[in-house]
């Protein structure tokens, strides 16, 4: 330091500590080059690292008040709704699909094969109603459903915040489209891990005077049935678990199942159909199921001797189901089990079956569908063959004749279809229906 500078400092020590700092800097920082590099970019790389925080923070703020999501993950009812509805979506400017292949079977035996063409994984912009719309697909690589082994997805639909409301619209819209496919229709839903989801395309309601039992066993099944649906407030005022259970036993053949899905067309009701055989089914897992139950469904348990033989699992078919005979108790009738349920078991062995899965509360309504009685083959005579009275007069002849017994009534549908256009020669091979395993 010179003595000029020693003479300020001591002449006014304000001026001269500014002055002995203003030179302290330029001799450390201005004049030495490695330091002034080093601080060029030190600073330089502060002010980029504050302006890209400044953008990022500015961006997400101008993303919140101007857009705004909705997430629709595939645990959602509304995520296969919103699939079918892009589907057919006709504005849809979509350029990654993904196709769903379905097979449908007509009563003819035919098989139909339908593609839906639904949005891959990835985004994609759509106009609805004048706004424009982000959808991205994401389908999770690392979390997986346990019980089905697919990956979880996500639909996210972003757009501008003035437009939000179009939100509801949209939804509403997809939830009409899929009501409106199965209008006139039954949905068959078959558990998925831990859900209910439809199995196949919804089927054509079956006619409830399509499936003839014998005489008056329909009308009194569909008779308390109705009962039981319109005495809710009957049920809770007494206290009483709002649920019933019927049971449909006798031989194969006999029109069980058909009459069950009939009766479900009659009511407008869907059917769950549960299998206790399933491999990965447990006793927590059935809980689940049968607390949540679609709305208007009827719940059906098909060949419960199949998996239960007098409390014991039953290893027919290799049966490895982790449900136990006590499980499957408390789930029809215990704390946890489902209120508003109508259940409907299917068996051919009744016998086989424990005291305690028929007693009341559990199983309140029995019936017997048997083999076809000479109600039944005079009835399905005339439904097969409308206005022939005189020659169902013949085949009733012939049939006591025969002195036909336990005849079951697939095998009379499948003389009648076989012969569908011809009711003489349907008589004339009426002794094929000796033998329960003709192929026609």
């Amino acid at each position: 330091m010179s003595t000029l500078d020693l003479k300020k400092i001591h002449e006014n020590s304000d001026g001269t500590i500014t002055g002995l700092t203003e030179s302290a800097f330029k001799e450390v920082v201005l004049n030495n080059p490695y330091f002034a590099a080093g601080g060029g970019l030190m600073v330089l790389g502060a002010g980029l690292a504050m302006a890209r925080s400044g953008i990022t923070r500015g961006s997400g703020f101008l993303y919140r008040q101007l857009l705004v999501d909705l997430e629709i993950p595939s645990k959602d009812k509304s995520y296969l709704w919103f699939l079918e509805w892009m589907s057919q979506y006709k504005h849809r400017s979509s350029r990654h699909l993904s196709v769903e292949t379905n097979f449908v079977q007509h009563d003819n035996g035919a098989v139909t094969t339908k593609f839906s063409l639904v949005p891959g994984p990835g985004k994609h912009l759509i106009r609805y109603q004048g706004a424009f719309m982000l959808v991205n697909r994401e389908r999770s690589g690392r979390l997986l459903d346990m019980t089905s082994g697919t990956p979880f997805e996500t639909v996210t639909l972003t757009t501008l915040y003035r437009d939000r409301a179009l939100f509801g619209n949209l939804l509403a819209e997809a939830k009409s489209m899929a009501l409106k496919a199965r209008e006139g229709k039954t949905v068959l839903f078959t558990s998925w891990g831990p859900d209910w989801r439809p199995f196949g395309q919804p089927r054509k309601k079956r006619m409830l005077g399509s499936v003839i039992l014998d005489k008056g066993v329909a009308e009194h099944i569909v008779s308390d049935v109705r009962d039981f649906l319109s005495s809710g407030d009957w049920y809770h005022q007494r206290g009483i678990p709002y649920r019933r259970g019927y049971l449909l036993y006798g031989p194969p053949g006999s029109g069980k199942t058909s009459f069950i899905q009939a009766l479900a067309g009659e009511l407008d009701y869907n059917i769950c159909i549960l299998n206790l055989s399933e491999n990965n089914l447990t006793d927590d897992r059935l809980n689940h199921l049968m607390n949540h139950i679609p709305e208007r469904s009827v719940l059906l348990l098909e060949d419960i001797d199949a998996a239960f033989n007098k409390r014991e699992q039953s290893d027919e078919s290799g049966f490895t189901s982790g449900v136990t005979f006590s499980g499957l108790l408390n789930a029809l009738d215990g704390v946890a089990s489902a209120e508003e349920c109508i259940t409907f078991m299917t068996t051919n062995h009744p016998e086989k079956l424990d005291p305690a899965l028929l007693r009341p509360g559990r199983v309140d309504y029995k019936v017997l569908i048997g083999n076809a009685s000479e109600h039944q083959v005079r009835e399905m005579f005339l439904r097969f063959y409308e206005g022939e009275d005189q020659l169902c007069d013949e085949f009733m002849e012939k049939y006591n004749e025969l002195a036909l017994e336990n005849v079951s009534t697939a095998q009379l549908q499948g003389l009648f279809v076989y012969n569908k256009r011809d009711p003489h020669n349907a008589i004339s091979m009426i002794d094929t229906l000796k033998n329960p395993n003709t192929v026609f």
